[in-house]
């Protein structure tokens, strides 16, 4: 019961995120705000490293073969959320919520085309799902016949997202503190540089805190509670729990904002339940059992999770190597072993 709790609060804590994000930003700059979601994550997680010395020291750390996927995943990091941050001032905090599902379109088909993972049908079906929900959420009107910067910002974010998941798979094996605290700290300072060469103004004191704690929260702790949570779990389980984020994103929008419901939004959530609703079928049914231990990857909101599993069943995987790629916002890696 505990674990089911931890896997509902990481998705609440996460959630929270975009609603808040929009009132903060009527008093920071979106590329600052970016800058601090990260900073607060990094620095977080790096305080919780030195609570558990131990864990932070079982996995290897990076070398210098790693340095062009870190490289690219900071730099990834540093773009994905300023376009999330400009979406959410140009739009609306409830479509920004569910657009972030984009993000399960994005990393499969560049693991599709790059990695040439295999693509299930059930997932196939997901991505028409979630594209045409993104599609709804995306149009302005039939008057006007185009679509909001808003929106398009945050698909841009979510495809970001996709491109550094696939990215950080390939240093998944490696030391999680390690890579949380590079992207964490490097990213946000890379986006704290932007935000000073556009000359933002620099936030106040109290706001600038109040976002170094939102990505702590939102961000860090919340990938702290979801790992909690898989130990007793397990992932699929997990992130079956978590799939609800983005919907209650988008409720807490409507409460705290009083954003108004659309018909368009209205019909584009269904279509949207619909989709993420084959991701998690999806993933639950390749959690499976028979005698062989195989490595899965797991992605979500920007964070990537891996975890080894031994165990018995029949199977249906989703690449012949064993790797299952799925989604949902950017930095902690988390590995498994459950015998």
């Amino acid at each position: 019961m505990k674990a089911i709790l931890y896997a509902f609060l990481a998705a609440v804590f996460y959630a929270v995120s975009i609603p808040v994000s929009k009132v903060l930003l009527q008093n920071v700059g979106p590329t600052t705000m970016a800058a601090l979601l990260y900073l607060g994550a990094g620095i977080g997680i790096a305080a919780l490293s030195f609570l558990n010395f131990h864990d932070r020291k079982a996995s290897a750390p990076l070398t210098r073969r790693d340095m062009p996927f870190v490289v690219g995943m900071i730099v990834l990091d540093i773009a994905a959320p300023v376009f999330l941050m400009l979406g959410i001032r140009y739009g609306t905090s409830a479509n920004a919520s569910l657009l972030g599902n984009f993000e399960i379109v994005a990393t499969t088909m560049i693991a599709l085309l790059v990695f040439k993972e295999a693509v299930s049908k059930r997932l196939w079906g997901a991505i028409a799902l979630i594209t045409l929900a993104s599609i709804l959420l995306s149009f302005e009107g039939a008057d006007s016949f185009r679509f909001s910067h808003g929106s398009l910002l945050v698909i841009a974010a979510t495809v970001c997202w996709g491109f550094e998941n696939n990215c950080t798979r390939n240093i998944a094996s490696k030391n999680t503190y390690e890579i949380v605290v590079l992207k964490g700290v490097f990213s946000g300072l890379g986006a704290l540089a932007i935000a000073v060469a556009r000359h933002e103004a620099m936030p106040s004191l109290a706001h600038a805190a109040a976002a170094l704690m939102l990505g702590f929260v939102s961000y860090g702790l919340s990938i702290f509670l979801y790992v909690r949570a898989q130990n007793t779990l397990g992932a699929a389980k997990t992130s079956a729990y978590y799939a609800v984020a983005p919907f209650v994103g988008a409720l807490l929008s409507f409460v705290l904002l009083k954003e108004g419901l659309s018909w368009m939004y209205l019909a584009a959530l269904g279509v949207m339940v619909e989709g993420v609703t084959l991701v998690v079928v999806d993933t639950l049914v390749r959690h499976h059992t028979h005698p062989h231990q195989h490595t899965f990857t797991h992605f979500h909101g920007g964070y990537i999770h891996t975890y080894t599993i031994t165990h018995t069943h029949g199977h249906d995987h989703f690449g012949a190597d064993g790797t299952h790629s799925h989604r949902h916002p950017s930095a902690v890696l988390e590995r498994e072993l459950v015998s």
